[in-house]
C-alpha cells in the first residue's frame, strides 16, 4: 500500500456512464482480485479520494472500471492517455482464491461486475461460471468474461438472459454451486447470503460502501458483524480494511 502518481495509458467509455482507465502502477505487483485503490481528484473542491475496485491486472498495469456518480468520477471520465493521476493502493482484503473448489459460481451486479473479472481470470483453471446482472442489453465487459469460462446473464427488463437478477439466473440455470463469490448492490448480496445459508454452502461477498480514507482511520465504512471484534468488543468491522470481501456468514446485512 502506497501513494503513487501514475500514468494513464488508456481511457475509454465502455457504456452509458461507465468508463475505464488503464494505469501504470506499482500496485499491479501486489493486487489481488477484490482489492481496490483510492483515486484522488485534481479538483481540491471534491476533497476526498474515491474508492474504485481493481477490474484487471496486466503486467505493470491495472484496469479501473467505474460509473460516473458525482464530481470526482466525472473528472476521472475526462482523463486521457498521458495524463497523471494519484492513487493509494492496493487496499483491502480480496477474495480467498484457495477456497474456490468444486462448482464455483461468480456473481456480479451492476458496477459490482468489474471486480469479478480479475477473479474469473485467476480462477480460469477451475472453470467458474460467471453470472452477470445488468439493467438492460448494455452488457459492458461481457466479452471479457467470455475468455475465462461460461457466462450467464440476468437483466431487469428481460432483454438479456433471465429476467430479474443474478439469483433468478442461477435458479433458472439449475446449477448447484459449492462456492459463490460475489460483488454487487446490497439487496443482491442479502439474497446470496440467504441462499448460501439455506443450501449450506460457502459464499464470499464484497461489500460496496462509501469510504473517506480507505485505510480504516475514519470509521466511515463500518458494517455490522455477527461476532464481536476482539479489540473493540463491538459487532462492527471496517469494510476498507477487514473487507471489502467477507464470508457471508460473518456479516449481518
Amino acid at each position: 500500500m502506497k501513494h503513487e502518481i501514475c500514468i494513464i495509458e488508456e481511457s475509454n467509455r465502455l457504456s452509458d456512464g461507465i468508463y475505464e482507465l488503464w494505469i501504470t502502477t506499482e500496485a499491479a505487483r501486489a493486487a489481488v482480485p477484490g482489492q481496490f485503490v483510492m483515486v484522488y481528484p485534481k479538483d481540491k473542491a471534491t476533497l476526498l479520494p474515491r474508492p474504485i475496485s481493481i477490474c484487471e491486472v496486466r503486467d505493470n498495469m491495472i484496469r479501473l472500471v467505474f460509473r460516473v456518480a458525482g464530481k470526482g468520477t466525472a473528472e476521472f471520465s475526462d482523463l486521457v492517455a498521458g495524463e497523471r493521476i494519484r492513487i493509494l493502493g492496493p487496499l483491502g482484503n480480496g477474495f480467498p482464491l484457495d477456497k474456490a473448489e468444486g462448482n464455483v459460481v461468480l456473481m456480479g451486479g451492476g458496477i459490482g461486475i468489474p471486480p469479478i473479472l480479475e477473479l474469473s481470470r485467476k480462477l480460469k483453471a477451475v472453470n467458474p461460471v460467471s453470472i452477470l446482472g445488468y439493467r438492460n442489453a448494455d452488457t459492458f465487459l461481457s466479452k471479457d468474461f467470455a475468455e475465462y469460462g461460461n457466462v450467464l446473464f440476468a437483466s431487469e427488463d428481460g432483454s438479456v438472459g433471465a429476467k430479474g437478477n443474478v439469483m433468478d439466473a442461477l435458479k433458472a440455470s439449475g446449477i448447484k454451486p459449492d462456492v459463490i463469490m460475489a460483488c454487487g448492490p446490497m439487496p443482491m448480496l442479502r439474497a446470496i447470503k440467504a441462499y448460501a445459508a439455506e443450501q449450506g454452502i460457502k459464499a464470499y461477498i464484497s461489500l460496496e460502501e462509501r469510504m473517506a480514507c480507505g485505510v480504516g482511520a475514519c470509521l466511515g465504512c463500518v458494517c455490522k458483524t455477527v461476532h464481536k471484534d476482539e479489540h473493540s468488543h463491538v459487532n462492527n468491522a471496517r469494510v476498507c480494511t477487514e473487507g471489502p470481501v467477507f464470508s457471508a456468514e460473518e456479516v449481518d446485512i
